[in-house]
């Protein structure tokens, strides 16, 4: 959570296209914050993708040679699209690099999330800063109060208005 994951992704892109590589981007088609099949950073750069949902077979999309297949939000992913991916790295030798968030507002692993860090060959964190300054790890929820929502339904698309990145332990010192 505002750690630049979208920029992140975004440049990397870009570097690829720079030097003349195709490469295909993908973010969950729930998140339609800036719009449907945007990824988004919060810095401001913006660029129109391809969309994944329940129903997305990345085999049977990803059918010709490409640089590298990058998807945003990838906590939305299935078990079985993560292990789609996989095969396409390791079997079609297409670089695949994913980038969403490990756990939800309870500290729950988001499925999608938990099967990437099990099949994963590389995991590069981005770091963030909780408010008391140590390293965010953790995400909350808030209502439009700034109040932390301790219960309700994993997914829940928002921005800043939603949610506040946190570390360990500022996240377990709110929920009493």
């Amino acid at each position: 959570m505002n750690a630049g994951k979208s920029t992140a992704m975004l440049q990397v892109a870009h570097n690829y296209e720079e030097q003349g590589q195709a490469v295909r981007l993908f973010t969950a088609a729930i998140d339609h914050r800036y719009g449907v099949g945007k990824v988004t950073s919060r810095l401001g750069p913006q660029r129109e993708t391809e969309v994944f949902d329940k129903d997305t077979n990345f085999l049977q999309t990803i059918d010709k040679k490409i640089a590298c297949l990058l998807v945003d939000e990838a906590q939305f992913l299935s078990k079985d699209q993560v292990k789609q991916l996989h095969q396409l790295a390791q079997v079609r030798g297409v670089p695949v690099i994913t980038y969403g968030l490990r756990s939800d507002f309870l500290g729950e692993p988001f499925p999608g999330s938990a099967y990437l860090l099990a099949l994963a060959d590389d995991i590069e964190e981005i770091k963030n800063i909780c408010s008391c300054g140590k390293k965010a790890t953790m995400n909350i929820r808030v209502d439009e109060n700034g109040k932390r929502i301790k219960e309700g339904e994993q997914i829940s698309i928002g921005g800043n208005e939603s949610y506040r990145q946190a570390c360990g332990r500022c996240f377990y010192s709110e929920i009493h």
